[in-house]
């Protein structure tokens, strides 16, 4: 697993460090790690450390992101990004990321992606940066379409140097059927730029929600649906919930648990839309009363089975 990486510590700065004190401890440890001058056994390991904690910590949206998710964590911990990671959270340049491929493990699962700022200046007109940013929204929202108001904090630097969130809300139409990792893109919302050029665009990414029912993969959407050995074993008919409401479904004889059954065309909308499957999960009763336990014994009786036959038990 990762190993969570303390950037201040690593350059052996304060977190309210400025710019130019970040600077100057990089320039400062970069002659003194650097592997062509120092004999330290590590040297190499400790000068590409140095330079990883200098690309996030000289970026203010790098930086303010990595200090929103490094509180409470120390160095050496074992690390996992947090499935909610950067959500609400505004990034300029291409996504969240720079050219991780001389950086760590950790880097790269913080801000993997590449690309940046990039102007062209071949007589064209400059363009401001690209913003981009992840929301979640709630699965219904895509089924439906939307329009929600959200939310995002884009960090900027003050005049001493120290990375400050800046909060803009903004109002975003949800397209019915997005999926999750879709991008929304908002023109005119990124970077501004001086008279004449034009701005960037803001990327907005989507994910969803937690469902209390439904996972989704792709288009797809699948939902588990309790049922009871008798009707598992004899079949029936039964109301399940759909996103666009409730239909009958009906259970063959003999079906067992983990059976799929599939909804055509009740998933995500689409050209070709997505598909909702149940999987079926019996639920055995207590046997908390005597009676109860008379009749699983009968049932014992009457339908003798071993279910590790193929198992060799």
């Amino acid at each position: 697993m990762t190993k969570f990486k303390d950037y201040y510590e690593i350059m052996g700065i304060e977190r309210d460090a400025t710019q130019d004190e970040i600077k100057r401890a990089y320039r400062k440890l970069a002659r003194k790690y650097h592997p062509d001058v120092s004999k330290a056994s590590d040297a190499e390991e400790r000068f590409k450390d140095i330079g990883e904690a200098y690309a996030v910590l000289k970026d203010p949206d790098k930086r303010a992101a990595y200090d929103q998710l490094a509180s409470g964590r120390h160095s050496g911990e074992e690390f996992q990004v947090p499935p909610d990671w950067g959500t609400g959270f505004e990034f300029r340049g291409a996504g969240p990321g720079i050219d991780a491929g001389q950086f760590s493990d950790f880097f790269e699962s913080l801000f993997r992606g590449g690309g940046g700022f990039h102007a062209e200046d071949t007589g064209k007109k400059m363009r401001g940066q690209d913003h981009h940013a992840r929301i979640r929204i709630a699965l219904e929202d895509s089924y439906q379409g939307a329009t929600r108001s959200i939310v995002l904090q884009a960090p900027e630097m003050d005049d001493r140097g120290h990375v400050t969130s800046r909060q803009r809300t903004l109002s975003v139409r949800i397209p019915k059927g997005v999926v999750e990792g879709q991008s929304i893109r908002l023109a005119g919302q990124g970077s501004p730029v001086l008279p004449g050029g034009t701005p960037g665009d803001l990327y907005i990414e989507i994910e969803f929600e937690p469902h209390s029912l439904y996972r989704v993969d792709g288009r797809d959407v699948y939902l588990e649906l309790p049922v009871t050995p008798w009707e598992a074993a004899l079949g029936t008919s039964v109301n399940v919930p759909t996103l666009g409401g409730r239909i009958s479904l009906k259970i063959p004889p003999g079906s067992q648990s983990g059976k799929k059954l599939r909804l055509r065309g009740r998933g995500l909308p689409a050209a070709k839309p997505g598909d909702q499957y149940v999987v079926l999960q019996i639920v055995t009763p207590q046997a908390d009363t005597e009676e109860a336990s008379d009749l699983y014994r009968k049932m014992a009786q009457v339908m003798p089975m071993n279910p590790r036959a193929a198992m060799g038990g």
